[in-house]
Formats: C-alpha cells, structure tokens, sequence
C-alpha cells in the first residue's frame, strides 16, 4: 500500500466499515478524519426532522409566494429570521429584479356541441384575453409535434387545443417529454393565426385540478391567451371529436404581465477554513406558483438543503470550504434569482453546485456534470451514498432548475441527486401541492445524502474544475 493510500486509509485496515472498492484508488483525496465523518453525517438518526419542521412552518406561515406578489417578502423574512436562528453565519437577502406576473380569473367553457364548464388556469406569463373575453371554433392536435407538423391554415382565427398526454416516470422524464407543449404551445399556434391556445394540464393525475407553469412568447409573433385544463377535461374535448361537429370554446383570461418589482435571494453560510473562500452550494428556490401552498415545490427542498447544511454546522468539524444555502428567487416564472446569483458571483471559485428541486420522494441515484478530471472523486462519493440506498449514475447530469444556470452559465460543477418522482407530477403545479403530500420520513435520507454530498465536496483535497458545457 502506498503511503498517499495509508493517509486516506490506513486505520481502516482490516475494518469490516471499509468500503473495498477504494482500497484501489490512490489519491489522497479525503483524510481518515474526512471519511469518519462522512460516515457519521450518514448514518446519523436526527431525534427531530427539522426539514420537516421548515417546510411545514413556511407553507403555514406564508402559504403560496409567486416572485412579486404580497407574499414574497414575507416568504424573504421568514427565510432571514429561520437561517439566522438555526445559527448560520454571513446571512443575507440579495435583492433580484424580476418581471412579475399576476393570475386573475379564468373561466372556460364549451358552447358546442354541448354545453360544458371546464377546469382550467391560466399558464405563467400569459396575456389575458379582451374584457368580454374570446369565443372561437377549437383547432384539435393530439400532440405539439402534430401542431408543428401543420402547414394548413386549420389553426386560423381558431383556438388551438393541445392534448399532450404526460407519462408517469420516476426520473420526471415523461414530465420532460410534454413539458414543451406548455412552454412552446402558444408560439406554435401564434405563427399559425390562431386567436389562443389551451392544453391538457402537463400532469400524470386524474384529479379535474388544472396545473399551471410557465410558457414564453416570440417577441417577433402576436402573444395570444395561454392556459391549461385539468386532465379529465381535456378528455372530454377528445372525446367530442368522435362527433365529427365544431367544438367551440369560450375563453375569460385576466392576467396583469410585466411588473416590475424586486425579490431576493436568500443566503447563508457554514464558513470553511483554508478555502474559505471555494463555495458548496446547496440550493433551493423560494417562490412558488399561485396555485397550492408551494410544499412539494419547493417548500421541501428549502427544509431538505437548510436541514442538511445544519448538519454540517453541528457536525463539531470545520469544513475547509464554505457550505453555502442558497434559496433562489422566481425560479418558476424565470429562473430570475440563478441568473442573477450566476452574474453577480462569477468570479467566485465554486466547488460544487446542487439543488433540491423534485419533490419530498427518497434519493435513488447520484448523477453528476463535472469536468473530467474530476469523475473519480464523484464516483467515490457515490459510493458512500450506497448505504442509504442511492446508485451512481453517469456524467451526464441534470442539476435542478437553478442549479442547471450555473452549470451553464459559469461552467460551473454540477450535481444530481435524483429523487424518486413517481408521483411528483400528480401534484405539481396545482392547488393539491399542499404539505399533506410530504411523507415526512422520506426526508432523513435526502438530509443525510445531502450532508454527505457537502461535506465531502467541501473536504476534497481535489477542486472539481469546470463542468462541461451543457
């Protein structure tokens, strides 16, 4: 064994604890004194479930807090006062500017064939419609690659329906196949006339609840009314095309787009030592849509990601670079808040960004995005995450929302922990994200993964250079 070997290993010889797997590597990438601890911060049993605790104060206290709204400052102070408390250092609000959008009444009705009041919500960033409201023949496609497809003048002066079916997955990759047709749909009909675009809520429910999410315009095209109808709405409209009638569908959209306002993001820290200044970031995003309570999405990963820098704060251990939380502003209607942080701290050395952003289900792979050079030492971190029940994954990851900016942006490293979203999108978006979704002892495990995650990255005596370029 060569003496870099001992360093890291050396009181594990013969230890029924020692992971065999790195009896093969050979830089001294963590001490014994690192790896102690990792285990402990693993394996740890909390006697309480703080991130449990934040969400359930936060969706309580503030409820839902769309970035501009009433609520986003209390969401701010609520923020400050909970990370000063729990003791983190350096804790502070970075002001962003955002363009805010407010929701107004919907209300969507069939005329013909037959007479039917639907479900539905107007989608993030949408123009509303005339005072009176819009009243129009439907243009029917199955799919947005349909809708893409036509070069017909069908769509004209008509209102497009966009029946994009969204398939339950665990890695929110069916959320990932349909997502488009929210995002793109009313470009799409804008360049082929039509007066307005409705679509089946992206969402893999049967409840008659319409999920909401942000779309975009072509500056180029007219910006025409965009929302969504629940799912079993959006079935009757296939349904009444087996009748070979004009269906025709009336439309009263209010929406109040573009307001100027500002929001914050929100920071604090666990200081490092000799790298103080190489930051781990764990992230999170604040705001959340009108619609529900904002506890799956994100109220949980702001608990998941403070409760797991917390941890290390406890720890009793100094971390040589600084632990960094992070809880974005508008990342649903913008990604304002990681663009933002992604300029303003540019200069800054960043060792490893990640984000939880999926919901409360139980990590069940490790995926990161880093540079070359650095996928062995990822690799070795997923290894100590086995325990809890978590495989390593490849290189080529997708860190959530934020996370995915900076990885962008700045090249900066990225990391995934994948969280299992079976049923994340049953939720998502809608007024049933509520904190009774939350399974509380999911929780423990995302905290502990978590942990392990920073603390390692932080201890590393390797920098985990630039990502790719995603």
């Amino acid at each position: 064994m060569t003496t870099k070997r001992r360093h890291i290993l050396g009181f594990w010889a013969g230890a029924a604890l020692l992971p065999q797997h790195l009896l093969a590597q050979d830089i001294p990438l963590w001490t014994e004194s690192d790896l102690r601890q990792a285990l402990a911060l693993r394996d740890a049993t909390p006697t309480d479930n703080l991130a449990y605790q934040l969400v359930d104060s936060l969706v309580t206290e503030v409820g839902s807090r769309p970035a501009g709204s009433a609520a986003d400052p209390r969401a701010v102070e609520w923020a400050l006062a909970k990370l000063k408390a729990l003791g983190f250092s350096n804790v502070r609000a970075d002001p962003v500017a955002v363009k805010a959008w407010r929701a107004g009444p919907v209300s969507v009705d069939i005329t013909a064939p037959f007479a039917h009041r639907l479900v539905a919500t107007a989608l993030g960033n949408s123009v509303g419609t005339p005072a009176g409201g819009l009243e129009a023949e439907m243009a029917y496609y199955p799919d947005l690659a349909s809708l893409k497809a036509d070069t017909s003048d069908r769509a004209k002066s008509r209102i497009v329906f966009i029946n994009q079916k969204t398939e339950r997955s665990r890695d929110g990759s069916g959320y990932g196949g349909a997502v488009m047709a929210r995002v793109a749909g009313a470009v799409e009909a804008a360049r082929r006339g039509a007066v307005a675009v409705a679509i089946r809520s992206i969402g893999t429910d049967r409840d008659r609840l319409a999920h909401t999410g942000g779309m975009r315009y072509d500056t180029q095209l007219r910006q025409v009314p965009a929302l969504a109808v629940s799912v079993p709405d959006a079935d009757l409209i296939e349904r009444l095309q087996r009748y070979g009638r004009p269906v025709v569908m009336r439309l009263n959209v209010q929406t109040e787009t573009g307001l100027d306002a500002t929001s914050h993001n929100v920071i604090a820290e666990v200081p490092g030592t000799d790298l103080s200044d190489e930051i781990v970031l764990l992230g999170a995003h604040l705001d959340s849509w009108h619609v529900g309570q904002g506890a799956i999405d994100d109220g949980v990963g702001v608990g998941i990601v403070c409760a797991a820098a917390k941890r290390l704060l406890d720890g009793g251990k100094p971390l040589r670079r600084t632990v960094r939380v992070v809880l974005f502003a508008n990342e649903e209607n913008g990604l304002s808040g990681a663009t933002a942080y992604a300029d303003q701290y540019k200069a800054v050395r960043h060792q490893l960004v990640g984000e939880s952003d999926f919901g409360a289900g139980k990590v069940w792979r490790m995926r990161s995005k880093v540079h070359g050079d650095a996928v062995p030492a990822l690799q070795q971190m997923a290894r100590w995450l086995a325990p809890l029940g978590i495989e390593a994954g490849d290189n080529n990851g997708s860190p959530a929302p934020d996370a995915g900016v900076m990885v962008r942006r700045n090249q900066w490293p990225g990391i995934e922990l994948t969280q299992d979203g079976t049923d994340y999108f049953d939720w998502h978006h809608t007024d049933n994200d509520t904190l009774d979704k939350i399974n509380p002892d999911t929780l423990p495990q995302n905290v502990a993964a978590w942990s392990v995650v920073a603390w390692l990255a932080s201890q590393s005596s390797q920098r985990f250079g630039q990502s790719p370029a995603a």
